[in-house]
C-alpha cells in the first residue's frame, strides 16, 4: 500500500502535474495541501478519469487539503478538532480498510508561522498543540495511522541548506521542533528519517534566488506512522525530479509503502 503527501501549490494551475504523477507512481492515497480553490473548483473529473475518489477541503484563493484514493474512505474530520473557531481549511482525516485492519490518515497543512513576532507563529504553535492532542487520541485505538503533510518543519538543521539563516524562521525555530517532537515521542515514527537516519534530502525549494539550481532546499513534507503502521513499514522517497518538470510545485511527493493492503 502506497500513500503519498504532496503540496500542490494549486490544484488547477498543476492538475497536469498531478495527473502524470499519479499514472507514474500508482499510489492508493495522495495526501494534497494548498490546493488553493474550493470544493467545486477542484479538478475532479480529471482525477477521477485516473482512476481515483476525492476527498476535498476547500477555501477560496488559499489553503486547501484533499485526498485522493483509489477506494472512498469514510471521512472522519473536515477540520482538525479543538477550535471551532479556526475557519482555515487545514485538515481532512479518513478512514480506510485494509487487510491489517483500520487506517486513519489526515492530510494535514500546517501553518508557516511567519513573521515570527505576528500572531501567525501563536497561531502555527496553537495548531500543532491541537494537533497533538488528535495524534494522541488516535494512537488509542490502537489503528494503523498515517499523518502525512506539509508540517512547515524542519526537523533539525540536517533538513535546511543553511542552518543560521534559517534559525529564526519559524520552520526552524526551537518551539516548532520542539513541538513536533512532542508529537513523535507520543510514539509517532518520521518515516524518512527512520529509513535514512544520515541522508541529505529535501522536499522543498523556494522558486525565488535560484534554489532549485543550487539545490537549497528544505525538508519539511512528512509521514508520521503509528506503531503499529511502522511494524509494516516498507519502502519511503522523495520524488525528487518533480520539482525539474514544468510549471512544478515548490514542493515534490514524499511517499511511503507499507505491507497492507486496501480492502473494500
Amino acid at each position: 500500500m502506497k500513500i503519498a503527501t504532496w503540496n500542490i501549490n494549486s490544484v488547477r494551475r498543476r492538475t497536469g502535474n498531478l495527473t502524470d504523477w499519479l499514472k507514474r507512481a500508482q499510489p492508493d492515497v495522495l495526501l494534497l495541501q494548498e490546493i488553493k480553490c474550493q470544493d467545486e473548483q477542484f479538478p475532479r473529473l480529471e482525477i477521477e478519469a485516473a482512476g481515483y475518489c476525492c476527498t476535498i477541503v476547500g477555501q477560496k484563493s488559499w489553503n486547501g487539503v484533499a485526498m485522493v484514493s483509489r477506494t472512498a474512505p469514510e471521512v472522519v474530520n473536515r477540520a482538525l478538532p479543538g477550535d471551532d473557531s479556526d475557519v482555515q481549511s487545514r485538515y481532512v482525516e479518513a478512514r480506510f480498510a485494509t487487510s491489517a485492519g483500520p487506517l486513519h490518515v489526515a492530510s494535514i497543512y500546517l501553518p508557516n508561522g511567519n513573521p515570527v513576532d505576528t500572531e501567525k507563529f501563536p497561531y502555527k504553535l496553537g495548531f500543532m498543540k491541537r494537533l497533538h492532542q488528535r495524534a494522541r487520541a488516535l494512537l488509542d485505538s490502537e489503528a494503523l495511522v498515517v499523518l502525512g503533510g506539509d508540517y512547515n518543519v524542519c526537523p533539525t538543521d540536517m533538513d535546511v541548506y543553511n542552518p543560521a539563516a534559517w534559525a529564526n524562521d519559524a520552520l526552524c525555530r526551537p518551539e516548532s521542533r520542539q513541538a513536533l517532537r512532542a508529537i513523535l515521542n507520543l510514539g509517532y515514527t518520521e518515516a524518512f528519517r527512520a529509513l535514512y537516519p544520515d541522508a541529505k534530502a529535501y522536499s522543498f525549494w523556494d522558486y525565488q534566488a535560484g534554489a532549485w539550481q543550487r539545490n537549497n532546499g528544505l525538508r519539511i513534507d512528512h509521514l508520521l506512522l503509528s506503531p503499529q503502521a511502522t511494524d509494516r513499514l516498507a519502502a519511503c522517497g522523495i520524488d525528487k525530479a518533480e520539482r525539474g518538470r514544468p510549471e512544478p510545485s515548490d514542493h515534490v511527493p514524499v511517499w511511503v509503502e507499507l505491507e497492507a493492503e486496501v480492502v473494500q
